[in-house]
C-alpha cells in the first residue's frame, strides 16, 4: 500500500470509530433511519459540486450542514417531529440529487470507493474525528439525560436543545467522512447496523458505546480485506464486482446476524 492508501483506510477505520459512538445514541434517540435520511441531504451537494467542478465533499458537506439545521429548526419549532421532519428532506434530497448529479458519476456518489488521501485532508479527517470522539464522551451523560428525563435536564441547567443541535452536526461529520469510502447510499448503515449489535450484547453504557464502535471498525476492516483479496469473483457466467462499500456493510449485517445468535445462546 501506498502511503496516500495507508491514510485512507486508517481515516476508514477512525471514521468507523466515530460512527459507532455515534450511532449508540442515535438508536437511543430513536434516529435508526437517520443516518440514511441525513447522507442522502449530501446528494444535491455532491451532484452541484461535480457539475461546477468542486471538490464533492465540500458540496456534500454544505448541503449536510444545512440540512441538519432546518431539521433541527423544524423539530425545535415543535410543529412536526423529527421523523416527519428527515422523511420531508430525504425524499425531497434524494430526487434533487439523482437529477443534478452527472450520470457517470452518480453511482460513485451513492457506494462510494476506495480513495487515496493527501496529507492535508488526512490531517482534516482526523481533526473530524477527535472532535466527535470529544463531544460524544465530554457530553454523554448530558445526551442520557436529556433524552431521558428532559425536565430533569431543565433543572440541572442542560440546554437540551443546543445539545442535539450539536449531536446532529456531529451526526452529519460522522456522515460526511463516511462519504468518502462508502457513498450516500451506505454510509447510514455504518452508524445503524453496528450500534444495533451493540444494544444486543451489552447492557452498560460503557459497554454500548465500546462494542458498537468495536463492531463497527471490525466491519470496515472485513469489507476491506474481501474488497483487496477478492475484487471480483465469477459465480457461473457471472462476475461480480466485490466493491468496497457493499462489502463492509455486508460485514456488518453478517455480524449483527451473529450477534442474534449469541443473544439465543
Amino acid at each position: 500500500m501506498t502511503t496516500a492508501e495507508t491514510f485512507s483506510l486508517i481515516l476508514a477505520l477512525l471514521t468507523a470509530l466515530a460512527a459507532g459512538l455515534i450511532g449508540a445514541f442515535a438508536l437511543m434517540k430513536r434516529m435508526s433511519l437517520a443516518g440514511d435520511v441525513i447522507s442522502h441531504i449530501a446528494l444535491p451537494g455532491l451532484g452541484v459540486a461535480l457539475i461546477f467542478n468542486i471538490n464533492p465533499i465540500i458540496g456534500a458537506a454544505v448541503a449536510l450542514f444545512f440540512g441538519t439545521f432546518l431539521i433541527w429548526q423544524l423539530e425545535k419549532g415543535g410543529r412536526i417531529t423529527t421523523d416527519v421532519a428527515v422523511g420531508v428532506m430525504f425524499t425531497a434530497a434524494l430526487a434533487v440529487g439523482t437529477l443534478v448529479t452527472p450520470s457517470e458519476d452518480l453511482i460513485e456518489a451513492l457506494f462510494g470507493g476506495f480513495q487515496e488521501l493527501t496529507t492535508l485532508w488526512f490531517v482534516t479527517g482526523i481533526v473530524c474525528v477527535a472532535a466527535i470522539v470529544g463531544f460524544i464522551w465530554y457530553f454523554r451523560y448530558q445526551l442520557i439525560i436529556g433524552l431521558f428525563s428532559p425536565e430533569l435536564a431543565a433543572t440541572s441547567g442542560i440546554n437540551v436543545s443546543r445539545i442535539n443541535l450539536i449531536y446532529l452536526m456531529m451526526f452529519s461529520l460522522t456522515v460526511l467522512l463516511g462519504l468518502r469510502f462508502l457513498g450516500a447510499l451506505l454510509v447510514g448503515a455504518l452508524i445503524i447496523i453496528p450500534a444495533a449489535i451493540g444494544r444486543q450484547l451489552t447492557h452498560t453504557l460503557t459497554a454500548f458505546l465500546a462494542v458498537s464502535s468495536a463492531a463497527s471498525v471490525l466491519s470496515v476492516l472485513i469489507g476491506f480485506t474481501i474488497n483487496r483479496l477478492y475484487p471480483s469473483i465469477t459465480v457461473g457466467s457471472i462476475k461480480l464486482n466485490l466493491a468496497l462499500g457493499p462489502a463492509i456493510i455486508s460485514a456488518a449485517a453478517c455480524i449483527f446476524l451473529l450477534s442474534l445468535l449469541k443473544k439465543k445462546i
